[in-house]
């Protein structure tokens, strides 16, 4: 109490305990009193310390404390220091460190077990050389009626299992909403849209989600049912008219002239609305039938490198280079797209199949009717899309209604609309498609500086 009362003079021995003063005699004293001993904690503890200290870093996360804390050492360092002793005696081999992780990446992690057996048989259907388009699976998941300056159109959005984006088939066929039985061809419908989806779906169900047939409104409201068998098909009638669309937003919303893709996707609507001749062999009293097919419209924007290397393309070619060569120095490609989904979407849609109608293709590109037919896609005829400005710039013969075009009144489905893309972009654009990436264009139509 003596050495308390001295350093804490003004301290009432009333306020003090026995127990405290004992506690401060013990920690003030120069040696220790008691008779147990107690290891020291720092060692144990630089590491923790060090790690706290390294974590308030910018350049580490909280994922690399899944990792061991030394790089190099190995997962036990119990006796470390003992082996260290025994063999000072003995020549060292300096071995090359190296980081050990005991956390796998997260997608391997997250991967289920597979078991030796089904890993093999799998590498063993990987090498059997299966098309690319067999394992794709597509599936309608809603259809609806969109009114167009070229006429109705049914626009049905398709999910797959390839990847996440929504697809579309813009499908031409107004003979949809005649009742009349005796039609020549059969309808353009989604067999994945009109199949039964679940035990208990009710017929607003269907319809909701555009599985009707007819002209849908408050009094007609007719569920369409699975059809089980294939319909004829007449030889003497055409094949429905087919393009694959690429998404391009500059072009079809912004309305650049860059390229002709705006163009492109109202002159195919039209193409496809127009009516058909019918040969005179065919059993019907009309000379004429409505235009049908469908424009496959892929998510794939800037030939596949996306919107943000597209603008960057862009800037390139404002230096000087042209779209080909834009696209190698941004490390992509000429052309990246793939066509697999879109004759997943045909075949769902009864059309390019070997049991169902071939198609009539709408495009310039060889490369692309060649990548069709390889995955399975039965293609009669090439029609090509020849530019509404290299048309009438060269062509005294217009077609039937393009005397509206040329006075650039013309409605259409794009910010283009029904008028024709014009501009030395354009013909820059175009002339490189034909030399350097094969487009079957006669480029004497483009005339002027294009041509030489």
């Amino acid at each position: 109490m003596a050495l308390t009362e001295s350093f804490y003079p003004n301290i009432s021995s009333p306020l003090l305990a026995d127990s405290d003063a004992a506690l401060l005699d013990v920690l003030t004293s120069p040696r220790w009193q008691g008779g147990q001993k107690f290891s020291r904690r720092d060692a144990a503890l630089d590491p923790l310390l060090l790690a706290v200290a390294a974590s308030a870093g910018t350049q580490t996360t909280r994922n690399h404390y899944h990792h061991d804390f030394f790089p190099g050492a190995p997962a036990e360092s119990t006796g470390r220091g003992k082996r260290a002793v025994e063999d000072t005696n003995k020549p060292q081999e300096r071995k090359r460190m190296s980081y050990v992780s005991r956390q796998g990446p997260r997608r391997l992690r997250l991967q289920p077990a597979v078991s030796p057996q089904l890993a093999a048989a799998s590498e063993v259907i990987s090498l059997a050389g299966l098309s690319p388009s067999s394992s794709i699976e597509v599936k309608c998941m809603a259809r609806t009626r969109i009114p167009t300056p070229h006429g109705p159109v049914f626009l049905h959005l398709y999910h797959n299992n390839r990847d996440n984006k929504e697809h579309l088939a813009i499908v031409v066929d107004p003979a949809q909403y005649s009742d009349d039985s005796s039609v020549l061809v059969p309808s353009i419908r989604s067999r994945s849209l009109d199949a039964v989806w679940s035990n208990d779906e009710t017929d607003m169900d269907r319809i909701v989600r555009g599985a009707y047939v007819g002209k849908l409104s408050a009094t007609s409201q007719r569920p369409s049912r699975p059809s089980s068998h294939q319909p004829s098909i007449t030889t003497s009638i055409p094949s429905p008219l087919v393009r694959i669309h690429s998404e391009c937003f500059t072009g079809e919303t912004v309305g650049s002239m860059r390229c002709d893709c705006g163009e492109q996707l109202d002159e195919a609507i039209r193409l496809i609305s127009q009516p058909i001749s019918l040969p005179d062999n065919a059993s019907s009293n009309s000379r004429t039938m409505p235009g049908r097919g469908a424009v496959i419209y892929l998510k794939q924007e800037g030939r596949g490198i996306g919107l943000l290397s597209k603008i960057r393309a862009y800037n390139l070619q404002d230096l000087g280079h042209d779209t080909v060569t834009a696209n190698l120095m941004l490390g992509h490609r000429a052309d990246e797209r793939g066509y697999e989904i879109a004759v997943a979407i045909l075949r769902d849609l009864g059309l390019g199949s070997e049991l169902g109608e071939g198609v009539r293709l709408l495009t310039n590109n060889p490369d692309k009717v060649q990548a069709l037919e390889k995955e399975g896609l039965r293609v009669v005829e090439r029609v090509p899309m020849v530019p509404r400005s290299w048309r009438h710039r060269s062509n005294s013969q217009a077609a039937a209604g393009d005397a509206e075009l040329d006075a650039g009144k013309a409605a259409g489905v794009t910010m283009i609309g029904g008028e024709a893309v014009r501009g030395e972009d354009l013909d820059k654009y175009l002339r490189t498609k034909i030399l350097r990436m094969g487009h079957m264009l006669p480029l004497y139509l483009a005339g002027g500086q294009a041509a030489s």
